[in-house]
């Protein structure tokens, strides 16, 4: 194979020195812009020729992908890819790769962080604290009722890497669990040695929900204003998944109407980051967080050797680790 071009359509990386380094061992032909919230003509004339696309969080829509014109691969600088037309890559053989396991242990700690920050409503306390130091007297009353975590049950939607972690992070904490995954293999299910059970009951008896399902057709809005309404009252609700996956403005609507108790949030559907004036972002029963659940130094390095692993494979004639649509045959050479 000659000298493949690959280009980063946008990063967040302070910089792409190591990245350099590594592509020039490659003998690949590499550049890389800051085009996130370009326009699809800035990003075909930027990607054009390149054999591999690398995207963060621009948009890899219809046009652009049918303006990419060598294009044999589009690797996902993370863990879900809904910025890319799937389907229209896999029409014009384009395979995409994405990196569902660089962060597994980030996103299930910032999970059980949000459950624990809710549980125990850790910004209350830290409003308390400052309002007590102010008056010189306790006054505990705005934190009332807290319940403790032991002796709850907590529901898992989607049991993947990352719901899969959450559950061994919490089993130290004496709880139940009910574990919503239709799409779960039985070997999965023995190896975790746990019963699956409707989402309906698991609305209903779960005092903590945690989702971790994938953004699609089937799970977007899968907790909505009907969903809220059969969760107990003094349900939790955590999403570290998809913004999609919930409707955050029923949300919003569901805690302050009491339909439930508290939530924690890491991702929003409508825009990133979500306008100032969105309505969770001022509503005391909400804990939000800016969509930082992937971070850590080690997993930063992490899903960059990883990328430069599936460029490698490219170059050797072989598919990404993890291929969105496993039927794409990629054409080498």
């Amino acid at each position: 194979m000659g000298k493949i071009r690959v280009v980063i359509t946008d990063y967040i990386e302070n910089d792409l020195k190591w990245e350099e380094v590594q592509f020039q061992r490659l003998g690949v032909d590499f550049a890389y812009a800051q085009l996130k919230v370009a326009s699809a003509e800035q990003i075909i004339e930027f990607a054009a020729d390149a054999e591999i696309v690398i995207v963060n969080m621009a948009k890899i829509g219809t046009e652009v992908i049918n303006g990419l014109r060598r294009c044999r691969l589009i690797i996902r600088h993370g863990v879900g890819y809904d910025n890319v037309d799937i389907a229209t890559a896999s029409k014009r053989q384009i395979a995409v790769g994405y990196m569902p396991d660089y962060c597994v242990n980030e996103v299930a700690e910032q999970a059980v962080m949000l459950i624990m920050a809710c549980q125990r409503k850790l910004l209350i306390q830290h409003r308390i604290l400052h309002d007590s130091a102010k008056k010189g007297e306790w006054d505990f009353a705005p934190v009332y009722p807290v319940h403790s975590l032991h002796g709850k049950t907590v529901g898992i939607v989607g049991l993947g890497r990352i719901g899969g972690t959450v559950y061994r992070m919490l089993q130290g904490f004496g709880v139940q669990f009910l574990v919503c995954d239709p799409y779960l293999s039985e070997a999965r299910r023995q190896e975790y040695g746990i019963e699956l059970h409707p989402l309906e009951r698991l609305l209903r008896e779960s005092d903590i929900i945690t989702t971790h399902a994938p953004l699609n057709e089937e799970s977007y809005h899968m907790f909505d204003e009907p969903q809220f309404k059969q969760m107990k009252k003094a349900a939790i609700l955590v999403n570290t998944a998809r913004g999609g996956v919930v409707n955050l403005r029923a949300l919003d609507r569901a805690l302050r109407e009491g339909l439930i108790a508290y939530a924690g949030v890491d991702v929003y559907e409508e825009k990133e980051p979500p306008a100032p004036d969105f309505p969770l972002l001022h509503n005391e029963k909400a804990i939000c967080t800016p969509h930082l659940s992937w971070l850590s130094e080690e997993a930063g390095w992490n899903i960059r050797k990883k990328i430069v692993e599936d460029v490698e494979r490219f170059i050797h004639g072989q598919p990404p680790r993890y291929p969105v649509d496993p039927q794409v045959q990629i054409q080498f050479g």
